[in-house]
């Protein structure tokens, strides 16, 4: 699945050096004492969930970071995430949640540029690696903490989504309009998810087709080079019929040879079956630089 977010990572808006944080080690704790370099742990897993501050910042972030991914979470007391909770208490010590008083510590907030809480950031081998404000649902957090821990040589798996299973189900037994809803239920809640906007280009594709005959749908736009409406639904039959290369092609040959409103919609229909495939998928990648080219 895709980055969940569509605004810029706030890591863009400007380097961030955590160099002027850094501070002497303090100094061994007596026999016996408590450590005095951590902050209080949150009752559950004691070295899942730390509460930080500027005299402890070097040692529970910095010096974890080397052995460890650390995730900040800046917010004010009382009003952290639960869910950041839960999913660090989760993780089994492969990641620790350091937990910032935005209000007791300003010279870290002045020096990670904290806009907005609350805000979230993923120090590995003492740098930010990756960053973002205000609140994601959970399978959008799971990924992106999986996704941090992994620039550290970490695997964190994560579990399948169970909003997409009835989705899928309701695809796969035909229901379109369940599953339209489904998907579009999903988007409302994580923008942008490439998963969800996929089903939702399937469920077009499959409406489009339905009723089709593939093999007179081919011959149509055999015969009938210029026509537009024969050459999308042939295009449509290639894609179900695995030959979603072919498919490109042809739409993107019909792009080179159109203009105005009808070029627009041949485009279009080209990037919706683009995202019946997925960002990911090679044919797609070499099909938009084909796409690029001919609009260009």
């Amino acid at each position: 699945m895709s980055d969940p977010r569509t605004t810029p990572s706030i890591l863009t808006r400007g380097a961030v050096d955590l160099s002027a944080l850094r501070s002497p080690a303090p100094p061994p704790a007596s026999p016996g004492a408590a450590d005095a370099g951590s902050g209080p742990t949150v009752p559950g897993d004691a070295s899942a969930i730390i509460d930080v501050s500027e005299q402890t910042f070097q040692q529970d972030v910095m010096e974890r970071s080397l052995t460890m991914p650390v995730i900040l979470e800046f917010g004010r007391a009382g009003t952290y995430q639960p869910l950041m909770e839960k999913l660090a208490r989760e993780s089994g010590g492969v990641w620790v949640l350091a937990r910032i008083d935005v209000d007791a510590n300003p010279r870290i907030v002045q020096m990670l540029q904290i806009q907005r809480i609350p805000a979230v950031y993923a120090i590995v081998a003492g740098q930010p690696v990756d960053a973002f404000d205000g609140i994601l649902p959970e399978p959008a957090l799971r990924e992106w903490i999986a996704r941090a821990c992994q620039t550290a040589g970490v695997a964190v798996e994560v579990p399948e989504d169970p909003r997409f299973e009835g989705a899928d189900e309701a695809l796969v037994n035909g229901d379109l309009e369940a599953a339209e809803t489904a998907y579009r239920q999903i988007l409302a809640e994580s923008p942008a998810d490439a998963v969800a906007e996929a089903g939702l280009a399937q469920v077009e594709l499959l409406r489009r087709v339905d009723g089709v005959d593939p093999a007179a749908a081919l011959a149509a736009a055999e015969a009938t080079p210029d026509d537009l409406e024969a050459q999308m639904l042939a295009a449509d039959v290639e894609v179900l019929s695995g030959e979603a290369d072919r498919a490109y092609a042809r739409l993107v040959d019909l792009v080179r040879r159109t203009a105005g409103a009808d070029r627009d919609a041949i485009r279009a229909r080209l990037i919706s079956l683009f995202t019946v495939a997925g960002p990911d998928d090679p044919a797609v990648a070499s099909a938009r630089r084909a796409l690029a080219s001919a609009l260009f």
